[in-house]
């Protein structure tokens, strides 16, 4: 038994930032072998946006290597707290979504989750279904569990108080709201990222005050993204989607900055440490190389992550044209290369096009544009590329 809890305890420390706290447990593990009870551990997403993307399988992975050892996997999706949106590391009041939205995004949830979690072990609750029956006197009651000086401790409120900027009502009941899940599914852990902090912990004091054992709380480190300086974020633009297709999922990783690459290796693969030593070791691009096949072969297939790898050589190390492109249909004469860009897609506004050839990251025809109010008159055929990966062939008439 306490090999077995030991050996458990090593798994889940690996790459988690904080685990509150550890004696506790080891003590629910070391219980839950003697019981034969699994723990129930629990992990809640708001469906605020309708994509899933790698820096949420870091605490997505941390709940299916739970499951793997045998405990509750328990996924509460927020229809009810995705109203308010999550405040943590928030700088203003997140527009608040209807319920239509909510329920399309939430769709895209749970089929993408299944590409990490073992979804026929696992629990899946709304917070509608408890938040949904309250009484106004109920809300009045959870409200009265915290206080205003005790919100204004977390960080991003103290921080938008002392700006003067907006925060509202509705987002202090937030982290209350967090904390009542885990009363409800009788939480024994509580994941999350290191911005959830507040929250976890918040779960701990409404379970004492609800006669229950304090859930123990593990924390995840935020995946930086691909600008090798912010929290991985589809609004930012830094984000690889579980959705990507292979070639597009397998390009944005070799533009992973190196420095990046152990945290990427440890929080996203089954990789050894050793395995993960040796690779750094090594050259960066063939490191980065089997990053992207890990991980491409775990959301798609080795197929397509063989392809992928093979692709990126012939376009980037080649210098090649892509084997497949979009193709874009253009009608005789000439025509603005601002224009052909952005009915490419490789733009969304004829200033952000301008931008992108007066940067030099724009030829056509294996000839670079170096004007951008040139007027052209490509050959059918022709291969627009934008910057290192976007490409399109031409077609006329």
């Amino acid at each position: 038994m306490e090999t077995d809890v030991r050996q458990q305890l090593e798994l889940i420390r690996r790459g988690a930032v904080e685990i509150h706290t550890e004696a506790e447990l080891e003590a629910k593990l070391s219980r839950a072998v003697t019981e034969n009870r699994p723990l129930r551990v629990k992990l809640g997403l708001d469906p605020t946006s309708p994509d899933i993307h790698l820096g949420h399988t870091v605490v997505l992975g941390k709940l299916r290597q739970f499951q793997d050892l045998g405990h509750q996997a328990v996924l509460i999706i927020g229809d009810y707290t995705a109203m308010v949106g999550d405040p943590s590391g928030q700088s203003k009041t997140r527009p608040q979504l209807t319920p239509e939205q909510i329920e399309a995004n939430l769709q895209t949830y749970l089929e993408q989750v299944r590409a990490v979690l073992d979804v026929a072990r696992l629990e899946i609750r709304r917070n509608g279904e408890w938040f949904a029956k309250m009484s106004f006197a109920d809300v009045l009651k959870l409200a009265g569990r915290s206080t205003v000086a005790r919100m204004l401790e977390r960080d991003d409120f103290a921080k938008r108080h002392a700006a003067k900027a907006p925060i509202g009502v509705h987002e202090l009941l937030y982290p209350l709201m967090q904390a009542h899940d885990s009363v409800m599914v009788r939480a024994d852990v509580e994941l999350g990222g290191t911005d959830q902090t507040f929250n976890l912990l918040g779960g701990r004091d409404l379970q004492r005050d609800a006669g229950q054992e304090p859930q123990v709380t593990l924390s995840m480190p935020l995946l930086v993204g691909l600008d090798g300086a912010n929290k991985m974020s589809k609004s930012l633009g830094n984000y690889v989607g579980l959705k990507d297709p292979p070639g597009e999922m397998f390009g944005k990783l070799m533009s992973l900055p190196d420095v990046l690459m152990r945290d990427y290796f440890t929080l996203l693969t089954a990789l050894s440490e050793a395995e993960i030593q040796k690779l750094l070791a090594g050259h960066p691009r063939e490191a980065k190389e089997r990053l992207g096949v890990e991980i491409v072969t775990r959301y798609h297939s080795a197929q397509a992550a063989r392809a992928a790898a093979a692709e990126f050589r012939k376009v980037f190390s080649e210098k090649q044209a892509p084997s497949e492109m979009p193709e874009l249909r253009v009608s005789a004469g000439k025509v603005g290369v601002i224009d052909l860009i952005i009915q490419a897609g490789h733009a969304a506004s004829k200033s952000e096009a301008r931008r992108l050839v007066e940067g030099g990251g724009v030829s056509l025809g294996g000839e670079k544009v170096a004007d951008w109010k040139a007027e052209v008159s490509p050959a059918d055929g022709a291969v627009l590329q934008t910057g290192k990966r976007r490409f399109a062939r031409v077609r006329r008439g």
